[in-house]
């Protein structure tokens, strides 16, 4: 049955008691999937598609192993964590008017759906395949200056080609390779060449 781990990414048991929950969870998958993909992924289709495939891979090898059968909420956890972390310092609304910055909204979530759904599991799991696929593509290959050991195969970009006009880039560099870079090019003057003396050919 080489189908369900696809299917489990798609199926969710909705009943009296999962109701409510389902619903909130398509509300962020909507909500935060559509984010990235006009915000930080803009342009890029087949960056976000890896970003996709790449979490789902890991949350099926971690179902394999834990004996879980639906993948869903972890998904949709792995997709909001990238986005909160990409957009850290923005202040987000939660429910009753509670503001923070979001790079603790998937740990609220996390919170809430404990409240609602008694469960953890899924939420948690959601966020650690999320933070390995941030640290490995942004984290410390910019920040610590590590090797990239992420990048989008060749074949997605020929399936999706980037588009023209979107968001070149995840941000600005850390400061420490601003620095750097201003060094290279002397400071941020800019170089003039040697010049040609008048008739000379």
């Amino acid at each position: 049955q080489i189908w369900r781990p696809i299917t489990a990414t798609f199926f969710f048991p909705v009943g009296p008691g999962t109701g409510f929950l389902y619903l909130v969870n398509l509300y962020f998958l909507y909500q935060y999937s559509s984010r990235l993909e006009t915000g930080a992924f803009d342009g890029r289709p087949a960056d976000y598609m890896f970003m996709l495939l790449f979490n789902w891979i890991c949350i099926v090898i971690t179902g394999l192993a834990m004996d879980m059968q639906l993948l869903m909420i972890p998904l949709i956890m792995s997709v909001l964590y990238v986005w909160a972390q990409l957009n850290r310092d923005m202040i987000v609304s939660f429910w009753f008017g509670t503001r923070f910055k979001a790079c603790y909204l998937p740990w609220v979530i996390l919170g809430f759906n404990y409240i609602i759904g008694g469960s953890v599991i899924n939420e948690l799991i959601g966020n650690l395949v999320g933070h390995l696929y941030f640290f490995l593509m942004f984290k410390y290959p910019m920040d610590l200056g590590g090797r990239n050991f992420l990048s989008t195969p060749q074949f997605l970009y020929r399936w999706l080609p980037n588009r023209r006009g979107g968001v070149s880039g995840f941000g600005i560099p850390p400061a420490s390779m601003r620095r750097a870079a201003e060094d290279q090019q002397g400071g941020g003057r800019h170089n003039w060449g040697q010049g040609f003396r008048l008739g000379d050919q």
